[in-house]
């Protein structure tokens, strides 16, 4: 299907700096955003308040009326699970694994696929997570791998999560990221890896708005590519 305007699609691991670079990027075109990553947390959220445990051996069939009346919407940078802001919620370390742990069920990636897609379907939006370009929108117009130093990426996060009054020591953080990396890559379905045809950003040493400038010189150039192309 010809969609009127691409589908910008960003994947990487945690803390490689996807949300604030997605968001932005979203901002400057004029785009939508979309925070897949805060999908499963709200996810997470929700399993957790219905009291579901991810170690049950039918946690998939205790997820199900779970997911069947799940809700998410969102309002700028807030997220909202079935009419309830979770904004804060969702930054807890321990939402955030178990977001990574029930993202490896089947039920719960078919019932995000299916709400993803749906959000993106007619372009003219950023998506970010970790497997948009290979399992959400495979055929996105332009995808993007950000991925940064592994001590980079806990120290950042450590940052983000200091700020916001957690109580954590950045070895935990780096710890947690190990486990987080090897668990989202080596999961059975959709693993996070990078689509074949993604252009590599590597922010390691990259503010948010030369990632940003990156993205925009690269997706430009091949705008202006098929115009020369059409023109000729």
């Amino acid at each position: 299907m010809k969609r009127a305007r691409p589908i910008i699609a960003i994947d990487g691991p945690v803390g490689a700096g996807k949300s604030v670079a997605a968001r932005e990027l979203a901002r400057e075109l004029g785009y939508s955003y979309l925070n897949t990553g805060a999908m499963y947390r709200a996810v997470a959220v929700a399993a957790r308040e219905a009291g579901v445990d991810p170690d049950d051996p039918n946690v998939e069939e205790r997820l199900k009326p779970v997911l069947a009346g799940l809700e998410i919407n969102f309002d700028g940078e807030k997220i909202f699970l079935n009419g309830h802001d979770i904004s804060d919620k969702i930054s807890q370390p321990e939402i955030g694994d178990l977001a990574s742990r029930l993202s490896a069920l089947r039920t719960v990636r078919e019932r995000m696929r299916e709400l993803q897609r749906a959000a993106g379907a007619d372009g003219g939006v950023v998506m970010e997570g970790r497997d948009i370009g290979t399992a959400i929108f495979p055929d996105a117009e332009f995808k993007f791998f950000l991925d940064a130093d592994l001590r980079v990426r806990a120290a950042r996060r450590y940052e983000e999560l200091k700020k916001k009054g957690a109580s954590i020591t950045e070895q935990e953080v780096l710890d947690q990221m190990i486990e987080r990396d090897r668990r989202d890559s080596g999961r059975e379905l959709a693993p996070l890896k990078r689509a074949d045809d993604a252009i590599v950003i590597d922010s390691s040493k990259l503010s948010i708005k030369d990632v940003v400038a990156a993205m925009k010189a690269k997706i430009n150039a091949r705008i202006n590519a098929a115009k020369d192309l059409k023109r000729a």
